[in-house]
């Protein structure tokens, strides 16, 4: 009698164990499908971003980026004639690409000459035009051939979203530049990384 007790104890224990593994699994099952469904509901709040979004936050960066670098030399106060003429050129450039996309003349050499004062109002005056000129676009144009001719009077055309995409990169090639002109001497350049701007709250 002792013995089969303890047996149907054994088998008791053991069917007890069973039940307690089939409710954990289940409610680890349930917590995944929970964690899919809370990550679909999330991903559903969150709307895509469309081209004209896509660049104008990129430009807000640009023009974020152009002000920090601008402010960082001039808190250097002594700094070269070549490095001022470095950051001019990334806006004139700005400038210039803005027009042909527009399908205006010129208005200035791209390596113009021009104090920091110029080139924070120039910093300005492109922040505007890019919002102003991106705002409405819609998405089929960003797939549309602009036509003009290089700086050596050869024609070419280009997508504008290929045009954009050169100018942002551009003026971040430069400030890198202006960035190892400061550095090397000895002044503290801007802090003007992407990830930093996001993080900080400067870009949406």
């Amino acid at each position: 009698m002792g013995t089969q007790r303890g047996g149907g104890s054994v088998r008791s224990d053991q069917a007890v164990r069973r039940m307690s593994a089939v409710i954990r699994g289940a409610a680890t099952v349930s917590y995944r499908l929970g964690a899919v469904d809370r990550n679909a509901i999330s991903a559903a709040q969150e709307k895509p971003m469309n081209t004209s979004e896509h660049f104008l936050r990129m430009f807000a960066y640009d023009s974020w980026a152009n002000h920090q670098t601008l402010s960082a030399m001039q808190a250097a106060r002594l700094v070269s004639s070549g490095t001022v003429g470095r950051m001019a050129h990334i806006l004139s450039a700005q400038k210039l690409w803005f027009e042909r996309l527009r399908g205006e003349s010129q208005s200035l050499p791209v390596w113009p000459t021009a104090s920091l004062q110029d080139c924070m109002a120039l910093t300005d005056e492109m922040a505007n035009l890019w919002r102003n000129y991106l705002t409405p676009l819609q998405a089929s144009a960003f797939h549309e051939k602009v036509e003009y001719r290089n700086s050596k009077g050869e024609p070419w055309s280009s997508r504008v979203e290929d045009v954009l995409t050169h100018v942002l990169l551009h003026s971040a090639y430069h400030r890198g530049q202006v960035a190892l002109e400061m550095r090397a001497a000895g002044k503290e350049p801007a802090y003007t990384d992407f990830i930093h701007a996001v993080r900080q709250g400067f870009v949406e």
